[in-house]
């Protein structure tokens, strides 16, 4: 059935700056026939005029519409009855801060859409913001590194690169990496600080777009064990080493007699603990990828930070925590940060976090809306796998049992909730609520 489509305002974050459909994809949807009403917003990377331009209506309430899109998670008090909400809702690991947004769609008897858990048949994303989140995350830890060693008295070509958000584009910011790329084959680092390292958990596409922004500095990619045999002292002064961290190089078997199997590892992850505080120590620069949940091993402890720090000053300088789980992989992680206060220094010895570059201890960018520190790219990329099948989406008759709903694979493997209740693969819920 016809619906009015509607674009939310994004208010979680001061800057969150992102859409879920950009103008030129919204005008290809009002050519077949859809009607657009666009919540007016003077931060959003794309202006009011513009989704006017492209047919839509720029309104202050959504409340004509009957399937609403944003990016973000809604206040409780947003929903409305029987209504469809997309968006990135962050319940499907029980997030206990998200529970009472749950609870208030079930009352409302609501459709809830997940970004996340639209999956192909091999369970692999299909719409995701993941290689802007790399690509901002690795911009950010180059200017977290610059800016930490400028404060230790030691002035590096990092010192150069700005936050991400400050460049006008991805191509600005590129750029200006470019730069400082070309200035350490020309000139070489200071030799306090080299030879630089930077370490990458993860290879999908998160890992893939922070690498991206690596690739752009003189670099050798060696592995886990070389890195662990590297001549520190031998090393030259006028390239950067890169080392991808894979699941076996960050877990190993309790049991020593059995080899790591990665799909064992997957499902019974209870047997294997964690062996990555190994290669942490020859590391300038962590940069975390990986998905996690509480199931798995942790990366880094509190214990092992404190430890190292108990050793001396450490060459680990910067962890760029892309993933940004709380108390998650990376303990000290106690939170994701704000783009306009993306750092702190956490303190291994008192275990406190300090927000700023100043202080003792391990500096930790962990900004949890990376990608809109690029909205127009990360906006214009994720609309366009969006756009297949937002008319789907619209016009499927949600009144219908869920066996009978018309909807594509993918956005049904994606269903949440129908008219408030669980859908048969979010049934295991119901404990959380």
């Amino acid at each position: 059935m016809d619906s009015i489509v509607g674009l939310r305002y994004e208010d979680k974050y001061e800057m969150e700056r992102r859409v879920a459909i950009v103008p030129h994809h919204l005008k290809k949807l009002t050519e077949k026939g859809l009607e657009f009403h666009v919540q007016t917003s003077a931060k959003r990377a794309f202006t009011d005029d513009s989704f006017v331009d492209a047919g839509a209506k720029v309104v202050s309430s959504l409340e004509k519409a009957s399937v609403i899109f944003g990016v973000k998670e809604m206040p409780d008090e947003f929903f409305e009855e029987n209504k469809t909400y997309v968006f990135f809702s962050h319940v499907v690991k029980g997030q206990p801060y998200n529970m009472p947004m749950l609870r208030a769609m079930m009352e409302k008897k609501c459709q809830l859409i997940d970004y996340e858990k639209i999956e192909n048949e091999e369970n692999k994303r299909l719409i995701f913001f993941g290689r802007f989140a790399g690509l901002a995350g690795m911009i950010n830890s180059l200017w977290s590194l610059g800016q930490r060693y400028k404060l230790q008295g030691i002035e590096t070509p990092f010192s150069h690169i700005r936050q991400a958000y400050t460049y006008p584009s991805l191509k600005q910011a590129r750029e200006a990496v470019s730069k400082v790329g070309y200035e350490i084959a020309h000139n070489g680092l200071p030799a306090a600080v080299s030879p630089i390292v930077i370490g990458f958990t993860g290879y999908g596409n998160v890992s893939k777009g922070a690498q991206e922004i690596a690739h752009l500095l003189p670099s050798i990619e060696i592995t886990p064990k070389q890195l662990l045999e590297l001549d520190f002292k031998q090393a030259p002064n006028n390239l950067i080493y890169k080392v991808v961290f894979k699941e076996s190089d960050l877990s190993c078997p309790i049991d020593r007699t059995a080899v790591f199997d990665l799909q064992h590892y997957y499902s019974h992850p209870e047997f294997y603990e964690n062996q990555f505080e190994k290669y942490v120590p020859n590391l300038t620069v962590l940069v975390n990828c990986i998905y996690w949940n509480n199931r798995y091993p942790r990366i880094i402890s509190k214990d092992f930070l404190e430890t190292l720090y108990a050793k001396g000053e450490p060459k680990l300088k910067v962890i760029g925590d892309i993933s940004c789980d709380p108390d998650g992989s990376i303990e000290c992680t106690h939170k994701g940060t704000e783009i306009e206060n993306p750092v702190f220094m956490y303190n291994p010895v008192t275990r406190k976090p300090t927000y700023g570059f100043e202080g003792d201890g391990i500096l930790v960018m962990a900004v949890d809306i990376l990608p809109s520190e690029l909205p127009l790219e990360s906006s214009i990329a994720f609309s366009e796998a969006l756009l297949p099948y937002v008319e789907q989406i619209v016009k499927a008759d949600y009144s219908k049992p869920f066996d009978e709903l018309a909807l594509p694979q993918p956005i049904k493997k994606a269903l949440i909730l129908h008219k408030g209740e669980f859908t048969p693969n979010y049934d295991y819920m119901k404990s959380f609520i």
